[in-house]
């Protein structure tokens, strides 16, 4: 069943912003950068807690996800640290993740030799 949640949720996460990008003029950026708000709103709110325990994977691997991370971690940095904790726990959080994607994006542009199209 977390199988069948997972796959729900992530789907209707991917559904949503198809939607936004076939039915509007929202560039992708802007989508994408829409999710990352979402999920720091709906941590804030105290509801993506319910929907990450529903979804599982299919909600903390989008970006709705990675800003539920920040909120977290800012949050939790600030009750520790107080206001430098404004600045300085959504990275805190999110470290590892932005760790990954750069390290997988500098393995992606050895082995694919990225350059201008033509």
């Amino acid at each position: 069943m977390q199988y069948l949640n997972a796959f729900l949720c992530g789907g209707l996460l991917c559904v949503i912003g198809q939607i936004f990008i076939d039915k509007t003029t929202l560039t992708p950026a802007r989508i994408l950068t829409g999710y990352v708000v979402c999920g720091v709103f709906l941590e804030a709110i105290g509801v993506y807690g319910y929907i990450a325990q529903w979804g599982g994977a299919g909600a903390s691997v989008p970006l709705t996800g990675f800003g539920s991370n920040l909120a977290k971690g800012v949050a939790k940095a600030v009750g520790e640290q107080g206001w430098l904790g404004v600045l300085t726990g959504g990275l805190t959080a999110a470290s590892g993740g932005i760790a990954a994607a750069v390290l997988f994006s500098l393995l992606a542009a050895l082995i694919f030799r990225p350059g201008e199209k033509r």
